[in-house]
Order: C-alpha cells, then structure tokens, then sequence
C-alpha cells in the first residue's frame, strides 16, 4: 500500500511499434486504474537488450512509447511512467534475486524455450534470466497487483515463488502479488492468421494494425483481412477471421457482438471490412493527434522523465535498502 491505496506495476517494452491489440487489450484499460491504485508504468528498456537492437531506435522507441502512455490519457501526476533503465535498483535487485532462483524453475520456462528458437543465434543468459528481472520490477514497488495476459502468468507465478522463498528466509520483506483481474482488455487477432493474436512482432506487416499507421494504411490492411468462404456474417467460432473483425468493431464503437451482427446483416464482408477500418481509424485519430503534439513539447516530456524516475527511484530504493540489510551487505555511508 502507497498513499492508502494499493499498488499495480505494468510495463511495456520499446521494441516494434505498438499494435492495435496492444492499446485495446492492455494499454487502454491502464488509464482508469491510477484512480483507484498507485500505478507505475516503466517503458522496461532492459528488458529489451535480451536481443540486439540498434541503440539510436532503441532510444526513439522508448521516449516514443514513454509518450504514447501519456498520449493515451495516463496521467504522469496519478501515475508513475518512467524508463527501467533510469532506476538501477532493478538491475541491482534482479543480480540479487538470481541467487535465490533456482536452475530447475528457469529451465521451466516455457517464454525461453519460445524466444530460443526465434532468436538461435543469441541465446544469452539475460533471455534466460529474464523472469527474474520481472521479479525485481514487480517486487521493488512492493506491488499488491500486476495484469497479466496468458503467456506472463508463469513469471508472475515464479515472482511468488522467489518472493516466498525470500521472505521465509528473512521475514516479511516482500509484498506477495497477485494477478490483476479486472475488465477484460479486448482480445484482438492477427488479420492474416486469427488463430494468433496480433503481434508487434508478426513478420508479415499486414498481420497488425499499428498504432501510429496512417488512415489509408489501416484502410487497406482490413481490405486484406482474412475471412472465409460462407459469405455470412455470424458471430462464431467456425468462423475466426470474420469473430476477430466484429471484436474489433465492437471494442472500437461500445457495441455487443449481437449489435454488430444485427447492424451487418445481410452485407457482404467487404462492407464490413471497410466499417470495421472506419471505426478504428476513428479510435486511434485523437491518439496520433495527441502523440504529434507531444513529440513537440521536449521540455514537458524531459520534465515527466526526469521527476518519475525520481520518483520511482524512491520507492525502489527503500525496498533496496531494506533487501541489502536482510542479506547482510555493508551499510552505505551517506
């Protein structure tokens, strides 16, 4: 608990642009939670040197996302946004933590096993370690709750397990989290393969709507979405691609399955294809907008990056502290 109210970490990495199924599923519903929790939000940089990037677009992506947060109506007062990167109490956290993880419980990760067979030429130790890093992330801000989607509920699960495994060694230093379980975020496919969800990382760029496409692009990308040979417009399973579409629609207008069923019956899918772009590039125009003017304001940007990483730095560091006495490491002398 901060301030009486109880605490949610999240993060994104700065690596590929942002999809549509990023805002709609994850990023959107972040708004409206620093009312009612104290919400830091980290552009997690460090995380995405598990494999190389370019630096000078790494550093673009990050300010550019760290301003897509803001964009999205996450207000900097409410809410601490801030760059990993800029609090070396994770780094420092996650070296410590890694001697309390077992080899066994890392070799079970399913996320290592995934990003190995993309990335063989690179398998490094910080791809394999990397849960424990998300360990440091939750436990420095001593997180009461973390929204997860299905592919992190085995890191936060292992987080239990070393902040169990801590605590029980050292008493009760770390606050055990718990999944977020709030409004579910939207669950938004790929336009070329429903079977998937929508990737940032998808190779065919018509897979994804990204956030900061232009109208025209988004426009013909639903043009070319997937959709199947019954010429009906139905909302169900048998029928994945034309399922997806009506999603979409429905999370982009406030509208039921039903509704949009209704609304469609009797059109052709190339009808409802060209509604279901209209309605997204209606969505996304006031974000863009918003990205553009931000992208001018350098000093206000600089000023939010500088007080939350401060303000991050903090409270991480009063967990830090607290960790260091527990292990036994020598006081600093200030």
């Amino acid at each position: 608990m901060l301030d009486g109210k109880k605490v949610l970490f999240s993060g994104m990495q700065a690596t590929g642009n942002l999809t549509l199924g990023n805002y709609l599923g994850a990023l959107k519903n972040w708004v409206s939670l620093a009312d009612e929790y104290m919400c830091f939000y980290s552009v997690v940089d460090e995380h995405s040197i598990t494999v190389r990037q370019d630096p000078a677009v790494l550093r673009k992506r990050s300010r550019a996302l760290l301003t897509l947060y803001i964009a999205a109506g996450i207000d900097p007062e409410k809410a601490c946004i801030y760059y990993q990167s800029h609090v070396s109490a994770h780094a420092e956290l996650a070296w410590i933590l890694n001697c309390f993880t077992y080899m066994g419980e890392m070799n079970r990760m399913t996320q290592f096993k995934d990003k190995s067979a993309k990335h063989a030429d690179n398998i490094n130790v910080g791809l394999f370690a990397y849960p424990v890093l998300m360990a440091a992330d939750i436990l420095l801000y001593q997180a009461d709750l973390v929204p997860v989607g299905k592919d992190q509920t085995q890191h936060l699960e292992i987080t239990r397990d070393i902040a169990n495994r801590f605590n029980n060694i050292y008493g009760n230093v770390f606050t055990i989290p718990e999944p977020y379980i709030g409004k579910a975020g939207a669950n938004i496919r790929s336009l070329q393969n429903p079977a998937k969800k929508m990737s940032k990382s998808d190779e065919n760029p018509n897979a994804s709507i990204y956030l900061m496409d232009d109208p025209d692009t988004i426009r013909r990308k639903f043009r070319r979405a997937v959709t199947d040979s019954e010429a009906t417009i139905c909302y169900r399973p048998e029928q994945p691609g034309i399922m997806n579409l009506i999603d979409i629609y429905c999370a982009c207008t406030n509208k039921t399955p039903d509704e949009a069923v209704a609304e469609f019956s009797g059109l052709g899918y190339g009808q409802l294809k060209e509604a279901v772009g209209e309605s997204v590039v209606e969505l996304l125009a006031p974000l863009q907008q918003r990205c553009a003017e931000l992208s001018k304001e350098k000093s206000y940007i600089d000023g939010i990056i500088k007080n939350n990483a401060e303000k991050a730095g903090y409270y991480a560091n009063k967990t830090l502290r607290k960790v260091h006495k527990k292990i036994g490491f020598p006081e600093r002398i200030r």
